[in-house]
């Protein structure tokens, strides 16, 4: 056996379907043993990797590539200057779950910033040359011209949350109106009367969506909807000071609030401080992520809970099976995956 060495019978290198005659199988499973399917039994997975052995049978993933017309790669976009990527839980959730559900494919993950119009311009030359399979958008505001000019590359796409309630695009979002309105029943199950929301930005679907779940649960509660209690911030903690200050000068009597993020509640956390208002005693709270600042607050924060990573996960699932179909332009006005995730508040003591 040890004789063949690395040349098959052509004379050449080895080839798929010399391994596939050693091993007694057929094409398709060498394939799936060689790009680590589960779907194979051990034993011919064995009989597989020992004809690979003998055989000295090497992948050509440069070829395969190449006929399939694919790159192996797999484009991570966020429209956002990296400063904000990195001060943001969310975005490092949303990473490591898109590369733990990449972990076992041959696809290579590459991440760009595109926060500004030089920055887009560049990935517009990038993109538009087909050098990735595929493209995942995180943090899509409404007016964002990046999933138009995805659709018109015909480049598979899917974005973290809906651009809109008519999204013609693939999706993976939580439920942000039911994770809102949660957040809101329990600050009424705690008797608490003036809720205040501090917002994310309104350009951002998802954001109009926990806008939306807070005015729901007031209104199931029977309480009155104060617009003034509704202020914008912009996910950042500074964001969350300012809206807090605001909402105070308004409404000093204010006896809950309700942040878009757990970043904006940290800020808002130091407002209430600064204006000597204890939490929870005077001031419950409650932010949105679950993200390791809500357990390291003081007081630990209550939290809507969005699984990230899950959501990572499931963008890759839902962009392997895009990129697997295919499907002609003609195609793609037709019926588009749209995954929506649970989300969970988390009680802590903050309310």
């Amino acid at each position: 056996m040890a004789g063949h060495g690395t040349r098959g019978r052509s004379g050449g290198r080895p080839t798929l379907e010399e391994v596939a005659a050693r091993a007694g199988v057929g094409r398709g499973t060498v394939s799936r043993v060689i790009n680590g399917s589960p779907r194979v039994s051990e034993t011919t997975r064995a009989a597989v990797e020992a004809a690979v052995a003998e055989l000295g049978y090497v992948p050509n993933t440069a070829a395969r590539a190449l006929a399939a017309n694919r790159t192996n790669a797999i484009a991570l976009v966020v429209p956002e200057p990296e400063t904000r990527f990195f001060a943001e839980p969310y975005f490092s959730g949303m990473l490591h779950g898109v590369g733990a559900e990449l972990a076992d494919t041959e696809m290579q993950l590459l991440l760009i910033f595109a926060g500004s119009a030089r920055e887009r311009e560049r990935l517009a030359q990038y993109l538009a040359a087909h050098r990735v399979d595929g493209v995942l958008l995180v943090s899509v505001h409404a007016d964002d011209p990046l999933p138009d000019l995805l659709a018109e590359l015909e480049i598979p796409t899917v974005i973290s949350g809906r651009r809109s309630a008519e999204e013609t695009l693939p999706s993976v979002e939580a439920d942000n109106f039911a994770g809102a309105r949660s957040a809101v029943q329990h600050l009424v199950s705690r008797g608490r009367r003036t809720i205040a929301h501090i917002a994310g930005r309104l350009e951002i679907y998802g954001a109009q969506c926990r806008v939306d779940g807070y005015r729901a649960g007031l209104e199931e509660a029977g309480q009155h909807i104060d617009e003034r209690l509704i202020v914008p911030g912009d996910f950042t903690e500074e964001g969350g000071r300012r809206a807090m200050a605001q909402l105070l000068e308004h409404r000093p009597d204010l006896d809950a609030v309700f942040a878009a993020s757990d970043v904006m509640a940290a800020g808002a956390r130091q407002t209430l401080r600064a204006m000597n208002r204890r939490i929870p005693e005077d001031v419950a709270l409650i932010g949105f992520d679950d993200s390791a600042i809500a357990r390291h607050m003081e007081p630990p924060l209550t939290s809507v809970r969005q699984p990230i990573e899950e959501m990572g996960r499931a963008m890759i699932d839902v962009l392997l099976a895009e990129i697997a179909e295919r499907r002609p332009p003609q195609a793609r006005g037709a019926v588009h995956r749209q995954v929506l995730l649970p989300t969970e508040l988390v009680e802590r003591d903050s309310s």
